[in-house]
């Protein structure tokens, strides 16, 4: 049986904090404000993945009202899932991302977080694809007030008896 799951995130931008996205620190001058690390992208991959796999979502797995996840690498919270539903015989087929952010541009860095994402997925890095827009200026992304990440994720379900 395929399923599909969708997953969305959005964080405030801020000068206080790195920016990781994807799992990979990236150049600058702002990052992401959250509980965790507020990796956008791995949420939204977290988010698809349960929501794929009838788990809930993130924020139930790892409520930020729980101090274990306070700077949580979000790369690390993904791992935590593909064991749990890994464990209940789901197979991931494919991930697809698509990050909402007016700057900074990730090409860049987007062949290093295909391959840290596939890593922590199992899957081959083709298996893996992340892209981004921008929103042309209009809305919080457009202003640089927040970046927000889509993701759908395709898994393959053990046969219900």
């Amino acid at each position: 049986m395929i399923r599909v799951g969708f997953g969305y995130d959005v964080h405030k931008l801020v000068k206080s904090r790195p920016l990781i996205l994807g799992g990979v620190e990236i150049d600058w001058d702002m990052g992401l404000e959250g509980h965790s690390d507020a990796d956008v992208i791995a949420h939204a991959i977290i988010d698809a993945l349960l929501g794929a796999t009838g788990k809930g979502d993130i924020g139930r797995l790892f409520p930020d009202t729980d101090p274990k996840y306070k700077g949580a690498d979000s790369i690390n919270l993904m791992a935590k899932v593909v064991k749990i539903i890994s464990g209940q015989g789901f197979s991931i087929n494919n991930v697809d991302v698509t990050l909402v952010a007016q700057n900074p541009k990730i090409s860049p860095y987007v062949e290093k977080m295909t391959k840290r994402i596939a890593e922590t997925l199992k899957l081959d890095q083709s298996q893996v694809n992340i892209k981004a827009t921008t929103t042309e200026g209009l809305g919080f992304c457009g202003r640089e007030e927040a970046m927000a990440a889509y993701a759908i994720a395709v898994v393959r379900a053990k046969k219900q008896t």
